[in-house]
């Protein structure tokens, strides 16, 4: 249960408790795909950049190490030393991102491995058998994440589909939770609301998802191709419709100004992988907006990335140093920036946290999203 402490609008300030420890909610989860995060960051300087909630993925983890060798190795929170919560998403979004190599079955998806053209089959009994080996806290539902330009009959056809393979997901994860011999007896189920960018089908979809009376509930199939507006749209549209005692989690999303923007609209967790992966490519979100490292006129700029920063980067290092490790090629370039926009995104939250608090969250939101979208 998600304890709601306050709300502004429709922005939830909250608790959600788990078995694995409390989170404060809005939160952003870090994402750590492969059991690390990109960049050479382990679970201990995710400590350092304020995670409270760590993500790693089913489908990468299934096929290396192994599900079955992280469950010999006492579940991946153990194998990665992670004490926090944890959530694995199932591998629906893979299988979206695989589109030319699967073929999508009501008993699930066939496809092929990205790494050696292996087949694979992964349905909603598989991916709960997969997340339970993992031992995660939270285990997120197998769906189908379409295109967010499907067309109406598509996107109507794989929502129910959707919905028809939550039902089998829950009933494998009780089964597996009541064994007796798992990882995590506790996991936590996610149930995810698809329907494209149809608002029918999305309503209609969530209210079936609802049903199931989840720990959570999430949007699916959003930030996958279709107008930022769309997104907007479909959450206004759905955010009646989801519980308002549960935790609400947007997947894949996004920038700040959409994390900003989300949060008005009444949702709760986000990840993306893009604080990380701009990161590695020399771009950094600061207070004042976004920075390419990159550019020369930071070459003898002894500055911090983020005067208003206290992280490990901006106490310790100029922008004239990154930019040279950047040049060189030399791997503690990504380091240092992955460092400084996970702790920018973790910070972010904690503030929007504090302005619902403080009842102040709109001012802070027209602030915000004025100069967090500029690049200087």
């Amino acid at each position: 249960m998600l304890k709601v402490i306050k709300k502004c609008g429709r922005a939830r300030l909250g608790e959600f408790e788990t078995p694995h420890g409390t989170v404060k909610t809005p939160v952003f989860m870090n994402v750590g795909t492969l059991a690390a995060i990109k960049g050479g960051l382990d679970s201990f300087d995710l400590k350092t950049v304020g995670c409270q909630i760590e993500l790693s993925n089913t489908y990468h983890l299934h096929l290396r190490p192994g599900d079955e060798v992280v469950r010999r190795m006492g579940g991946l929170r153990r194998f990665m030393r992670w004490d926090g919560p944890m959530l694995t998403d199932s591998g629906g979004f893979q299988v979206f991102s695989l589109a030319k190599l699967r073929n999508i079955k009501e008993e699930g998806v066939y496809f092929s491995s990205h790494i050696d053209g292996g087949k694979i089959f992964m349905g909603p009994e598989e991916s709960m058998r997969i997340q339970s080996n993992l031992g995660s806290t939270i285990a997120m539902a197998f769906d189908e994440c379409m295109s967010g330009m499907s067309e109406y009959d598509y996107a109507k056809q794989s929502s129910e589909r959707t919905v028809r393979w939550l039902a089998r997901c829950k009933t494998e994860l009780d089964r597996l939770n009541s064994s007796g011999n798992v990882v995590n007896p506790n996991q936590m189920l996610f149930g995810i609301n698809q329907g494209g960018i149809f608002e029918d089908l999305r309503i209609e979809n969530m209210k079936r998802v609802v049903e199931f009376d989840t720990e959570g509930v999430a949007i699916g199939g959003l930030a996958v191709g279709e107008p930022t507006e769309d997104m907007y749209r479909v959450i206004e549209a759905v955010e009646p419709y989801m519980p308002q005692d549960k935790p609400r989690y947007l997947m894949g999303v996004g920038t700040p100004v959409n994390i900003l923007e989300c949060v008005a609209r009444g949702i709760d967790f986000f990840d993306c992988v893009m604080p990380s992966r701009n990161a590695r490519h020399g771009h950094v979100f600061t207070s004042r907006g976004i920075m390419n490292m990159m550019n020369l006129k930071y070459e003898t700029d002894d500055s911090p990335i983020d005067p208003e920063c206290n992280c490990h980067t901006c106490k310790n290092y100029s922008r004239a140093y990154l930019r040279h490790l950047f040049k060189a090629g030399e791997i503690l370039a990504l380091r240092l920036a992955v460092i400084h926009n996970l702790t920018f995104y973790n910070k972010l939250t904690e503030d929007i946290r504090l302005a619902l608090a403080n009842d102040c969250f709109e001012e802070f939101k027209r602030e915000k999203v004025e100069v967090l979208g500029r690049r200087i």
